[in-house]
């Protein structure tokens, strides 16, 4: 067996090789700094945090329209704490709950089927009833007193929360 020294295209294959080899380590180191920044951004995220009381002195109601409320109270950043504040059912007051849906559809048509409930009737009383926004991610609140009438009648809002960054 005859051993011949290697080509210039072998050292010319072997530098490409190893070329890429040093721009999957450079993605990588980027990929890991990227991967520390947005756990130190989380932490961050983490430390701070608002108490928001779902439609202000109105508090979770019929007759009030939490969608203005939401536009106008501003962003919503990840791991605020949002109060859902209404009286317990009596002879004088409508009874009141708070439903997390699935998705889009089931906001706009008050589709309450696949809907988690987070809150019945008795736990908006006192101090109100309290959900952590703790997700990048929209989230669709609603009242299905009524078969879903108080939802079609303004009783739903949509938080989408953001990262909160230090200035």
């Amino acid at each position: 067996m005859l051993l011949l020294p290697p080509s210039h295209s072998t050292f010319t294959s072997l530098h490409s090789q190893k070329k890429e080899l040093g721009n999957i380590e450079d993605g990588f180191r980027l990929c890991c700094t990227r991967s520390h920044l947005l756990i130190a951004a989380s932490m961050v995220a983490v430390s701070q945090a608002d108490t928001v009381v779902v439609g202000g002195s109105e508090g979770w109601r019929l007759g009030f329209n939490y969608t203005n409320w939401a536009l106008q109270h501003g962003r919503f950043y990840i791991n605020d704490k949002l109060v859902f504040k209404y009286d317990p059912p009596s002879n004088n007051t409508s009874p009141h709950d708070v439903y997390l849906l699935p998705n889009l559809w089931s906001y706009l048509t008050c589709d309450l089927k696949k809907a988690t409930l987070l809150a019945n009737a008795t736990q908006g009383g006192g101090d109100g009833f309290e959900y952590v926004l703790n997700k990048w991610r929209l989230y669709y609140f609603a009242c299905s007193v009524g078969n879903g009438s108080h939802c079609k009648d303004g009783m739903k809002f949509f938080a989408m929360p953001w990262p909160r960054w230090n200035s």
